[in-house]
C-alpha cells in the first residue's frame, strides 16, 4: 500500500523512518534469500546430475553394443578386379562372416523389363484404339486396366505413372517433333515382365520393342547363382554382395575377408575411456579440496559414491577369474587401464574365449555388467541417478513455492512497518501541534498577570 513520503520521512521525528523500513525488511527477508541461495545451489547440482546421467546413458548404450555377441566379429572386407581396387563391387559382412578369401565372376547385372514403341506421336495425340483405357499384364496371372484420361499420348504417361501397377512410363523426343514412349518396370530380374495393349487385346501404338528384364548372375567356384537384383544376400562366406550397374560381364573379382583386430581394440578402448570419464566426472563432483577446505556439489550424495564403487567391480569377473589376461585392471588410483598389446595378442590367439569374457553367456562378461551398472543409474525411470534427480527438482519446486509465499508475507509486513511508522509521525505532528497550542494558550495567561 502507498504512502506519503512525508508522512515516513521523518521530517517531524527527525528519524530516518524509510532507513530504518529498509533494514527491518532485510531482517525478515533473511530465510527468503537463505532460500534463493539454496535454490541456486540445488539447480546447479541438478545440473551436475543431469550431466552424470547423460555420460552413464551413453556408457549404457555403447557397452550393450559391445555385449551382443554379434559386436565380436568384426572383420576387413576387401575387393579387387585383377589386383586393384574396384568400386564396382561392393561386399558387405554379416556376423556369420569368415576370415577367408573368395573369388567369383560376374555373369551379368540385373536388368528392368523395358517396352519401347514402334509408334511416335505427339504428346496432344490420341493414341488408345476406340477405348480411354489401355491394359497392363504382369505376365502372372494378373492384369489391370488403366485409366488414360482423355487418351492421348500426355494422358497415357499420366495415368502409368499414376497406376502403383510397378512401372514408370517415359517419353523420347525424337528429330521430327513427335514423341516415343517407353514404359520400364520398377524392379528388375526375370520376373519383371509385362505386356501393354488396348484393352481389346490390340497392340498399343503399332506394338514394342522388348528388353526383357533379366537377373543378375555370379559364378563362385562352380556354382552359378541368380538373384532378382544386383544384391547377392548372404551369398558365401557370410558375405553379401552388391555389383554396380555398370559391371561388365565377364569381371573376375576377388575379395579379402579379415578378422579386424585393430577395430576390436578400439572398440574395447573406447568402453574403457567412457568408464574413466564416468569415474572422473563423479570425482569432481564428490572431492574434497583439503586446501580451500570445499567438498564438491554432490560430495554428500552417497548413491552417487556408491555407483563408482559398482562402476568399479564390473572388472571382476563373477566366476572368480580376472580381466587382467585380455588387457584389464584397475591401478592404484581406483582407475581402469586398458593394455592394448595384451588384449591384441589375446584376442589374435584365442577370439571367442576373449568375447566370452565381454558377452553374455555362460557368466555375464565385462560389457554385460557395464552396461547393467550404467542402465541401472540412468534409467528413464528407475535409475539412481534419475531418482535424484526428480527427489532434487520437486524440492526446488517446494522452495521456489516458499520464495513466492515469502514475496506475499514480506509485502504485507513491509505494509504493517510503513503504516506504524506513518502513524508515529502522525502522532508526533499532534503531540507537537498540541504543544504549540498549550504554549500559546500559557503565554496569553503570562501577559494578562502582568
Amino acid at each position: 500500500m502507498a504512502t506519503s513520503g512525508a508522512s515516513v520521512s521523518g521530517l517531524v521525528s527527525g528519524i530516518d523512518t524509510s532507513s530504518i523500513i529498509s533494514q527491518l525488511m532485510q531482517v525478515e527477508a533473511q530465510t527468503q534469500t537463505n532460500l534463493k541461495t539454496k535454490v541456486s545451489t540445488e539447480q546447479s547440482n541438478v545440473k551436475s546430475l543431469q550431466d552424470l546421467n547423460s555420460a552413464f546413458a551413453a556408457l549404457a548404450t555403447s557397452a550393450a553394443d559391445l555385449a551382443k555377441a554379434t559386436a565380436w566379429n568384426p572383420v576387413t572386407v576387401t575387393s579387387s578386379v585383377a589386383g586393384s581396387p574396384t568400386s564396382l563391387v561392393t561386399v558387405a559382412a554379416g556376423a556369420n562372416a569368415v576370415t577367408s578369401p573368395l573369388s567369383f565372376t560376374v555373369g551379368h547385372t540385373a536388368l528392368s523389363h523395358r517396352l519401347s514403341f514402334a509408334t511416335s506421336a505427339a504428346n496432344n495425340a490420341v493414341v488408345t484404339s476406340g477405348s480411354t483405357l489401355v491394359r497392363i499384364d504382369h505376365l502372372d496371372g494378373t492384369t489391370q486396366d488403366i485409366d488414360t484420361g482423355d487418351g492421348t499420348l500426355a494422358g497415357l504417361v499420366k495415368g502409368l505413372n499414376a497406376s502403383g501397377t510397378g512401372v514408370k512410363a517415359s517419353t523420347v523426343r525424337l528429330d521430327d517433333g513427335t514423341y516415343r514412349l517407353q514404359v520400364t518396370s520398377t524392379a528388375t530380374g526375370a520376373a519383371s515382365d509385362f505386356t501393354l495393349t488396348n484393352t481389346d487385346g490390340s497392340a498399343l501404338l503399332g506394338g514394342a520393342t522388348v528388353r526383357a528384364g533379366r537377373d543378375a548372375e555370379i559364378t563362385v567356384g562352380t556354382d552359378t547363382v541368380h538373384s532378382a537384383t544386383n544384391t547377392f544376400n548372404d551369398v558365401a562366406n557370410g558375405l553379401s554382395i552388391t555389383l554396380a550397374a555398370t559391371t561388365p560381364d565377364g569381371t573376375a573379382v576377388d575379395v579379402n575377408v579379415t578378422q579386424d583386430t585393430a577395430g576390436m581394440t578400439a572398440k574395447v578402448k573406447g568402453i574403457v575411456d567412457s568408464i574413466n570419464a564416468a569415474l572422473s566426472k563423479i570425482d569432481s563432483l564428490t572431492a574434497y579440496n583439503s586446501t580451500t577446505k570445499t567438498s564438491g556439489p554432490l560430495s554428500g550424495d552417497s548413491s552417487v559414491q556408491a555407483l563408482r564403487a559398482s562402476l568399479l567391480a564390473t572388472v571382476y569377473p563373477t566366476d572368480g577369474t580376472s580381466m587382467a589376461g585380455v588387457g584389464l585392471q584397475l591401478d592404484r588410483y581406483g582407475k581402469l587401464t586398458f593394455d592394448a598389446d595384451k588384449f591384441t595378442t589375446a584376442y589374435n590367439a584365442d577370439p571367442s574365449a576373449v568375447a566370452a569374457k565381454f558377452t553374455t553367456g555362460a557368466t555375464t562378461g565385462f560389457a554385460a555388467r557395464v552396461q547393467a551398472v550404467a542402465k541401472s543409474a540412468s534409467d528413464s525411470v528407475s535409475g539412481t541417478i534419475t531418482t535424484s534427480i526428480t527427489n532434487r527438482t520437486t524440492s526446488i519446486q517446494r522452495m521456489q513455492d516458499s520464495i513466492a509465499d515469502w514475496d506475499t508475507r514480506l509485502a504485507i509486513r513491509q505494509e504493517t512497518l510503513t503504516k506504524q511508522f506513518t502513524a508515529m509521525e502522525t502522532a508526533l505532528q499532534q503531540m507537537n501541534a498540541q504543544s504549540s497550542w498549550l504554549s500559546s494558550q500559557l503565554g496569553s495567561l503570562s501577559s494578562s498577570d502582568k
